[in-house]
C-alpha cells in the first residue's frame, strides 16, 4: 500500500527514512519512467545536497520544517533560482531564474526539496498538456490519453509517484482539469490567498498558485505552507497564515450543505454525471444536506473568460520582445499562444474594447453574483470537473473543442472563489474527478468534504 504524505513525513522526521533516500527514490523513478511520461523539463542538480542538509538537522535534533525531506515538482512558470523557467516555450528555453518566487522561498524555509521543473502547456495556454515546446506529457493513469492542462507535468508526476507534492497554477482550471484526468488531488485557492510574486502569469486577475498531491493531507500541507499575505504584493487578502490540518482530523459532514445544479448535467457527458451522482449520494449518506442551486448563466463564463484572459495575456507578454531576455514571443511560440496574443491585441484596440472586453467583464460580474447567491444557500457546490473524458494524445481538436474542457472550472476563477478536485471514479479505466467549489476563503469547508470522501475509499 502506498504511504500517505503525512506518514512519509513522519518517517523522515523519525529518521526511519532519510531525506537523501527519499530524494534518491524520486530521482530513480524519474530516470526510469519519465522518458515516456515527460512530466519534467529539468531536474534540480542540488536536490541531494539540499536533502543532506535536512538529514543533518534531524540527526542533530534541530527543528525541521513542515515539508522536511519531501520532494516537490514546480510548474515551469514559477521562478526557482538557478533553474530554467521556460513556461514550456522556446521563448524562454534558455532563461535561468536569478531568484525564488515567494512560494518557493516558503517551501525552502520548511525544508521541502525542489526536485525539478514540471512540463506544462506553453505559457499555460492549453487544456491538454500537448502544446509544450518540449513535447506532450503522457497520462500515467490513462496511458495514451492527455493528462489535461495546463499543469500537465505536475499532475502526471504525482500520478506516477515521481515526487511527493507539486505546485501548479490555475487560471481557468489548469490545476483542477489535470487533477481530474490523472486521478489526483488538486486545489485552486481563493484568489489573493497565495502570493503570486515570481509567477510568469497568464491572466493577472485570474491566476492562482496551488498544490497537487496524491492525497488531501498532502495538498493541505502544501497549501498551509504557501498561503498567507506577502508584503511584496498589493492584491492579497488580509490573511497572515492558514491552518486546516488539525481541523480535518475528525471529519463530520452533518450540517454541511452541498449544492448541486441541473446545469452540470446539461454541460457534461452523461457517463461522467453517473459517476458524479454516485459521489453526491455518498455525501448524503455521510450526513450532508443536498440542496439544488440555480446557475443559469454558467456556460456564458467560457467566452467571457477567453476574451478577458486574451487581453491580459497580450499585455503580459509585451515584455517578451527579445531585447532584455529570451526571444521575441511571436517569432517562436506555438499556435495557441499566438492565437491568444492576436486575439488580445485585436480586443485591446480602443474601438473594440466596449464591444468585447467590457461586455466580458459584465458577464464576469454576472457569474460572480450567481455563485454568491448560491453560496447564501449552501456551504459548497459539488459537480463534475470537466464535461468530457480526455481525448487521445495527438487527436486534432478545434480551438472551441479544446476550450470546452474548461466550461465547469472557469466560473471559480471568474468569481475568485476556491475549488478542489478529488477522484470520483473511473470510466473504462479513465479517472473522473469531483469538483468541490467553496466561497471566498471557504477552503476549510471544501477540504472537509474532500477529506470525508477520501476516508470512504
Amino acid at each position: 500500500m502506498v504511504k500517505g504524505t503525512l506518514e512519509k513525513l513522519a518517517e523522515i522526521r523519525r529518521g526511519e527514512l532519510s531525506a537523501v533516500e527519499n530524494v534518491s527514490l524520486s530521482l530513480e523513478r524519474i530516470k526510469k519512467l519519465d522518458k515516456k511520461i515527460n512530466s519534467f523539463i529539468e531536474l534540480n542538480p542540488n536536490a541531494l545536497t539540499e536533502a543532506e542538509a535536512v538529514d543533518r538537522k534531524i540527526k542533530k535534533g534541530e527543528r525541521v520544517g513542515r515539508l522536511a525531506g519531501l520532494t516537490i515538482g514546480i510548474k515551469s512558470n514559477i521562478n526557482v533560482a538557478g533553474l530554467r523557467v521556460t513556461c514550456a516555450s522556446r521563448t524562454l528555453q534558455d532563461y535561468i531564474s536569478p531568484y525564488d518566487a515567494e512560494v518557493i522561498k516558503r517551501i525552502r524555509v520548511e525544508d521541502g526539496i525542489i526536485i525539478g521543473m514540471n512540463n506544462m502547456d506553453e505559457f499555460a495556454c492549453g487544456s491538454s498538456g500537448e502544446s509544450s515546446a518540449f513535447g506532450p506529457t503522457e497520462n500515467p493513469a490513462a496511458p495514451g490519453h492527455i493528462p489535461g492542462g495546463s499543469s500537465s507535468g505536475s499532475a502526471a508526476a504525482i500520478a506516477a509517484g515521481l515526487c511527493d507534492l507539486c505546485l501548479g497554477t490555475d487560471t481557468g482550471g489548469s490545476i483542477r482539469n489535470p487533477a481530474s484526468h490523472c486521478g489526483v488531488v488538486g486545489f485552486k485557492p481563493t484568489y489573493g490567498l497565495v502570493p503570486r510574486q515570481g509567477l510568469i502569469d497568464l491572466g493577472m486577475s485570474l491566476d492562482q498558485i496551488g498544490p497537487l498531491a496524491a492525497d488531501v493531507s498532502g495538498a493541505v500541507l502544501m497549501l498551509e505552507t504557501i498561503a498567507g499575505r506577502s508584503d511584496n504584493e498589493c492584491i492579497m487578502l488580509n490573511v497572515d497564515k492558514v491552518s486546516y490540518l488539525e481541523k480535518l482530523r475528525d471529519v463530520d459532514l452533518n450540517g454541511i450543505r452541498v449544492g448541486i445544479s441541473r446545469k452540470f448535467a446539461e454541460l457534461a457527458d452523461p457517463a461522467i454525471m453517473d459517476v458524479i451522482d454516485k459521489q453526491i449520494e455518498k455525501l448524503h449518506d455521510l450526513g450532508a444536506e443536498i440542496v439544488e442551486v440555480d446557475l443559469p448563466n454558467l456556460e456564458r463564463g467560457l467566452p467571457a473568460y477567453y476574451l478577458i484572459v486574451s487581453v491580459e495575456f497580450f499585455s503580459g507578454t509585451r515584455k517578451f520582445d527579445g531585447r532584455k531576455y529570451g526571444r521575441r514571443i511571436e517569432e517562436v511560440c506555438g499556435e495557441e499562444v499566438l492565437r491568444r496574443i492576436l486575439r488580445g491585441r485585436y480586443i485591446s484596440q480602443k474601438e473594440y474594447r466596449g464591444k468585447f472586453y467590457q461586455k466580458a467583464l459584465q458577464v464576469r460580474t454576472l457569474i460572480k453574483r450567481e455563485l454568491m447567491a448560491a453560496f447564501e444557500k449552501v456551504d459548497v457546490i459539488a459537480g463534475p470537473t470537466v464535461p468530457k473524458l480526455p481525448h487521445r494524445i495527438g487527436t486534432k481538436l478545434t480551438p472551441m473543442e479544446m476550450y470546452a474542457y474548461d466550461y465547469l472550472t472557469i466560473p471559480a476563477n471568474l468569481a475568485g472563489i476556491c475549488a478542489g478536485v478529488i477522484k470520483a471514479g473511473e470510466i473504462n479505466g479513465i479517472p473522473v474527478g469531483l469538483q468541490i467549489q467553496g466561497k471566498v476563503l471557504g477552503e476549510l469547508e471544501v477540504l472537509r468534504v474532500m477529506k470525508a470522501l477520501e476516508a470512504t475509499e
